[in-house]
Order: C-alpha cells, then sequence, then structure tokens
C-alpha cells in the first residue's frame, strides 16, 4: 500500500462473502433489511475483490474486516483467513482486521495468535451488539491479552447505527452492550492496547468523547453515519482536542466513502484537521 498516493484510509469497512452462501440461516434476508434501512442500491453486498475495485479507482485504502457473530444470530461467518487471503491479494488497497467472537475464550486466543502470525493480521473487530457481550466482561479478556502482547489493535462497534433496526424485536439484537463507557475499563486494564470506538456513539456520544479525551489508547471513527448528522459536540471535540484521535470510516457498503467524503466537505472543519482525520491518523495507528 503506497499510503502517499491515497487520498484517505477508510478505517471501517465489512467483508461480505457472495450472494447464496447462507441459504438457510436468514443472512440473506439480514442484509436485505440491511440495504433497505441504509437506501443502499444493492440486493446482496458486494464481494471482497469488487471492494478493492471501487477503493482501487477512488484511491482510498480500507481496513476490512468479517464479524464472528455466529453463537448469536446464526450467521455462518465469513472464515478469517479468507479475507486475510483475498485482502493480501488486493493489498495496494486493503489491510485485513479479523474478527472472533469472545466467547470462544482460550480457543479465540489461540486463533488470534495464529492469524497474526501467519497472516499478519493487525486489528480485531468486535460488535458487542451482534456478538452478545459486555466489551469489560472478564471472560474475554483472554482474547485482548493475546492481542495486546502482539501491539495488535481492537475495534468495537458502539452505540447505534442502524444494524437491526426495524426488524421484528431488532433481530434480537440489545443496544446495551455497545455504551461505550464499558471500554473504559478495557482501556484501563489494557493501557498499551489500541483501542478504536467505531461509529457516533448514540445515544452515548459524550461517554465516548470522555473517553478518547481521557485515556491516550483510545480512538474514535467516524463511521456508520453521514457527517452531515454528527452530534455537533462531536465536530466540536474533532476540531480540537481530539483531532489527532478521530479516523475516517465510512461503513461500507451500507454508506459509500463517495458520500461521506462529500457530506465532510461541508462541515466546519478546519483546514489542518481534515488530512489528520482522512489518512494522517490511521497512518500513526496502523504504522504504515
Amino acid at each position: 500500500m503506497n499510503v502517499d498516493e491515497l487520498i484517505a484510509i477508510d478505517i471501517h469497512t465489512h467483508a461480505e462473502e457472495p450472494c447464496g452462501c447462507h441459504p438457510d440461516d436468514g443472512y440473506d434476508d439480514f442484509q436485505a433489511g440491511m440495504a433497505r434501512y441504509f437506501k443502499a442500491p444493492y440486493e446482496h453486498p458486494p464481494t471482497m475483490v469488487e471492494t478493492a475495485a471501487y477503493y482501487r479507482e477512488k484511491k482510498i485504502g480500507c481496513v476490512i474486516f468479517p464479524v464472528d457473530a455466529e453463537r448469536e444470530t446464526g450467521f455462518r461467518r465469513y472464515a478469517n483467513e479468507e479475507v486475510a487471503q483475498i485482502a493480501a491479494e488486493n493489498s495496494d488497497v486493503m489491510l485485513p482486521f479479523a474478527s472472533i467472537d469472545p466467547a470462544k475464550g482460550k480457543a479465540g486466543a489461540r486463533e488470534a495468535r495464529r492469524l497474526i502470525e501467519d497472516f499478519g493480521i493487525k486489528g480485531f473487530k468486535f460488535h458487542p451488539t451482534m456478538q452478545g457481550f459486555y466489551p469489560n466482561d472478564r471472560s474475554a479478556y483472554v482474547l485482548y491479552e493475546a492481542i495486546a502482547e502482539a501491539g495488535a489493535i481492537a475495534l468495537f462497534h458502539t452505540g447505534q447505527t442502524g444494524v437491526g433496526s426495524g426488524m421484528r424485536g431488532g433481530m434480537g439484537m440489545r443496544m446495551k452492550y455497545s455504551n461505550p463507557i464499558h471500554l473504559d475499563d478495557v482501556a484501563v486494564d489494557f493501557p498499551d492496547m489500541p483501542i478504536i470506538m467505531a461509529h457516533p456513539s448514540f445515544p452515548w456520544q459524550e461517554e465516548a468523547l470522555a473517553i478518547a479525551q481521557h485515556k491516550p489508547n483510545v480512538y474514535i471513527d467516524m463511521s456508520g453515519w453521514s457527517p452531515k448528522y454528527f452530534p455537533p459536540i462531536l465536530v466540536k471535540y474533532a476540531n480540537s482536542i481530539l483531532k489527532h484521535k478521530m479516523l475516517f470510516g465510512s461503513d461500507w457498503p451500507v454508506i459509500k466513502p463517495d458520500r461521506w467524503l462529500a457530506d465532510f466537505e461541508k462541515l466546519e472543519m478546519k483546514d489542518e484537521v481534515r488530512p489528520l482525520i482522512l489518512k494522517e491518523n490511521a497512518r500513526k495507528l496502523l504504522k504504515i
């Protein structure tokens, strides 16, 4: 990845399997519901190869990951190894993170170490709402220990961004797990592990900002919402005391970078802050 030639680094994109790989577990119905909510122009999300082509054309680098939520949702997970392999074949624009359900305990920790050693994985995606766990549950710490030992990054979904929205019972997803305040404990107990809180953390935005300001190892990615809907306090902090801790993320494919970047241009952001959010903060965090 030649970062100097990229206009931005999207820290938050999703890897999806080709259509028809989940014929009997409800996954395709779930994706159709997501597309309706976000008014996405597809029946099934793009494949990783299609994603790479899009980002290559736009000259944007991306961090891409699956979500291991098999236990809670019943959706077969997209194998971390396959995601890493496809990303390696498109390494000019893609950098893979992995995803492991913390409920896998020591087996999950062994998988994390193997993925780091054999596939060069630099980070791990957690989705407390979809995976059904509190991030500060001590049962997850054995996995965090493996991540922290390797100097890898932990990225956590926070707040409510539309996943399961409007579906019966919210598709069984409980928002309480994604209150960012639970990550304060994780930041204390793993002070050297970089933590990214994904998304504007509606309805707990101030909690997220407080943690990012208070804990040196905590960052915020601005994915999942169009910037025109950002809470004013988020914009204020991004423009000032947290300008080095904010990261561009789109939440591809439900939100395309084109839309995010166009709306970001209309925000009242300082000229010196824009390049930090779009690329330089991620470049430093990812060490690329």
